[in-house]
């Protein structure tokens, strides 16, 4: 994806958490699936440039929406985590719709990388 010395933080939380942190930074109430605080971009972006952000993700939500996809939850997981690191590399399907067919299309692609060089 362009960032080989890049860093990241993954946080696996639950829904109470996960709601927290959306009503806390983004002012939304209850769960979601995934959140991703971008480093790159304000004030402080330049005191560790090579720190890409934090992506959270909920598991009981996860969990409940790979059983209604019909999906398992390490592919969901996957998605959601792919999800979340684009987020951080700029890509925005709420404020740019155009942006979402384009987030779909780069999940898919690194999605079908990872399993081709899969080695189990």
């Amino acid at each position: 994806m362009g960032y080989p010395d890049a860093e990241l933080s993954i946080l696996i939380v639950d829904d109470q958490q996960i709601a927290r942190l959306n009503r806390q930074y983004l002012n939304r109430d209850g769960p979601t699936n995934v959140i991703a605080f971008a480093m790159q971009e304000g004030p402080f972006s330049e005191i560790a440039p090579a720190l890409l952000g934090d992506v959270v993700i909920s598991m009981e939500t996860a969990h409940r929406q790979a059983q209604n996809a019909g999906l398992s939850m390490l592919d969901y997981f996957d998605q959601l985590l792919i999800h979340g690191i684009l987020h951080l590399l700029g890509y925005d399907h709420e404020n740019d719709k155009s942006e979402a067919h384009k987030m779909e299309q780069k999940t898919n692609q690194v999605l079908k990388s990872i399993k081709s060089k899969s080695v189990f």
